[in-house]
């Protein structure tokens, strides 16, 4: 059996809810110690001498309490059943994956584009793959906005996809790290072309 689609044993230990709090308690410490972003955001500068944990690291600091609020409530509602679906070792596995590697080609544009002192913080490239996971996994899950308006899913994670490459390309809220979002979700559609063998596009289309 090829060792990168050999399955894990299935287990469930809510490996969502374990991320959500460690997000919130890394929170809480930045903001008794504010320094403690500089040492836990990844920034291209500081990983050339050799702060190489941020590339996991900041996927757990975040900038603000909305920052984190959004991010969070993403993971809850993507992440769960996600998990439950993928077993808690694929899950993580999956998500650091997608994390990690979106750190890494973000930290090769920061540096090829000069942006060498831009922190970069949030749990967002990871998030992305997991809502590209969950689109794929539940092609016909419907997802309220605000509570009221019904999309499935797949046309959501597209609506989102599509905001977050015309705001890169176009230049808008600089400040939200656009390719590190929509890294993740071309990591994690990687993920599933060497994982599973499968095709989100047809996972979400119901063409398997």
């Amino acid at each position: 059996m090829n060792p990168i689609r050999k399955p894990f044993v299935y287990s469930y230990f809510n490996a969502t809810l374990i991320l959500i709090v460690a997000n919130a308690a890394v929170f809480a410490l930045q903001s008794l110690l504010p320094r403690l972003s500089v040492l836990l955001a990844m920034t291209p500068l500081l990983v050339l001498r050799g702060c190489l944990w941020q590339f996991v690291t900041y996927m757990f600091a975040h900038a603000s309490f909305s920052h984190i609020l959004f991010n969070m409530l993403a993971l809850f509602v993507f992440g769960s059943r996600t998990e439950r679906y993928m077993g808690s070792k694929e899950f993580l596995v999956y998500y650091f994956f997608t994390g990690i590697l979106a750190g890494i080609l973000s930290f090769v544009v920061f540096m090829l584009t000069g942006a060498t002192h831009v922190p970069l913080l949030g749990a967002s490239g990871a998030i992305f793959a997991v809502q590209l996971a969950y689109a794929s996994f539940f092609p016909d899950s419907v997802i309220y906005i605000w509570g009221i308006l019904p999309v499935r899913a797949p046309l959501l994670v597209l609506i989102f996809s599509s905001i977050e490459l015309f705001s890169m390309v176009f230049g808008i809220s600089n400040g939200v790290a656009h390719l590190t979002h929509l890294a993740g979700f071309g990591f994690g559609w990687l993920y599933f072309l060497a994982r599973y063998s499968a095709n989100p596009l047809r996972l979400m289309t119901g063409r398997r």
